[in-house]
């Protein structure tokens, strides 16, 4: 069955440009727009789309808000948000994965990472790009804890094995290249990623990763 994908943003032109390249792809059908964070609400529980391709800065409800109660407690149905942001990425995107996106991309991005993305957050994982995720990083060092403070006391539920996954997490490396960087097959990582999310109880990779520079565990401009 086709991914259903509902479009989120203020601007006509641009929710227009993503139609034309999602309905390009035989996998993928737009199911509906919407120009802010109310209507995206309205949708969600009128349509049921699969991933909402969601701006941030849009008015009477931004995208921060939106995707809270569309991925919180309570939810209609089991959507996706997968956050788009400008090239100088929002100050609102770190908001935007605490409230339950499943990850973010930049509104200049080629085509095939647009509907790659998609997929991928269809699919259940997160959509963590190790340059973007550096640059957001990067760009919000300043807020994020040094890495002198207490380490919180869940993070003593893991395993050495599991902190070390946890930190290339956090990194934005995928399974496979967890794997290789480990000396591991990617059927290990994933277990050990599952044992992660569970015993720190995280939804998925996104959490994971800002789970891990909150914490302190990784600190920005880390290698």
């Amino acid at each position: 069955m086709a991914i259903r994908v509902l479009l989120v943003d203020d601007q006509p032109l641009l929710r227009t440009g993503f139609r034309m390249i999602l309905e390009a792809e035989q996998d993928i059908a737009v199911v509906g727009e919407a120009g802010d964070g109310l209507q995206a609400l309205d949708q969600v529980r009128a349509l049921q789309p699969d991933v909402v391709l969601m701006d941030i800065r849009m008015p009477r409800m931004d995208g921060v808000e939106a995707t809270r109660q569309i991925t919180g407690p309570g939810r209609d149905g089991p959507a996706k948000v997968l956050v788009l942001t400008t090239f100088d990425l929002d100050e609102y995107v770190v908001e935007a994965l605490r409230a339950g996106a499943s990850g973010f991309l930049l509104k200049d991005a080629p085509a095939n990472e647009l509907v790659q993305a998609i997929r991928v957050v269809a699919g259940g994982e997160a959509m963590l790009a190790p340059s973007i995720t550096r640059r957001l990083l990067d760009k919000y060092a300043t807020h994020l804890p040094s890495g002198e403070e207490p380490v919180p006391d869940t993070l003593h539920t893991l395993t050495d094995r599991e902190v070390e996954v946890l930190k290339l997490v956090a990194r934005g490396l995928s399974n496979a290249e967890i794997a290789a960087d480990l000396f591991v097959s990617e059927t290990t990582v994933k277990t050990h990623v599952g044992h992660v999310l569970t015993k720190l109880g995280l939804r998925d990779r996104v959490q994971a990763a800002v789970y891990a520079y909150e914490s302190g565990l990784v600190r920005p401009g880390a290698q």
